[in-house]
């Protein structure tokens, strides 16, 4: 167990520093593409282990996103988010779970449960992210268009990162 929260500890801190020293950097805004914005820290989340608690995926998720907050200049943008995010990933696991359910300390990723479970898994949760972070970041749903067109471009840009990593880097855990 001290491993697992050592990994899951490990990758979170990677992705969160990746997504505010590398990504943040990355200013799509002021060119044509202003609806990219490229976010996938929440994949640390989301690779957790199922059998964790939900109050403490709940707390982690909330000190990941006031981190990011924190750099973006944000305040509560991404820490909502990814509240939202965790507290719909039991309703989620529970949709996609497997006949043979999980095991107790099943990990979400493709080398366990296969890659087409973790991609439906992920898409579905990174989506559930960037449509609540884009409406809590203009916090009126009088742009809805503006708001699904945002969430559909950097949800696809999002999904191909976050699904290069998962091959470059592939965890065999």
């Amino acid at each position: 167990m001290n491993k697992d929260l050592l990994v899951n500890g490990f990758r979170i801190i990677l992705l969160v520093l990746f997504q505010v020293l590398i990504l943040k950097e990355i200013n799509l805004e002021n060119t044509s593409t202003h609806y990219i914005s490229i976010i996938i820290y929440q994949l640390g989340i989301i690779l957790l282990p199922v059998g964790l608690p939900s109050f403490i995926v709940l707390l982690i998720s909330f000190v990941c996103g006031i981190i990011v907050d924190s750099f973006y200049g944000s305040p509560g943008v991404h820490s909502s988010a990814c509240l939202w995010m965790a507290a719909s990933r039991p309703f989620v696991l529970k949709f996609l779970e497997p006949k043979s359910g999980y095991s107790i300390n099943q990990k979400p990723t493709p080398s366990s449960l296969g890659i087409f479970w973790f991609l439906r898994f992920a898409s579905t949760l990174t989506f559930i992210y960037l449509f609540a972070y884009f409406t809590m970041e203009v916090f009126t749903f009088v742009y809805f268009g503006k708001i699904l067109l945002k969430t559909v471009v950097s949800f696809t840009v999002s999904m191909v990162v976050i699904f290069l990593i998962q091959i470059l880097i592939n965890p065999k855990e």
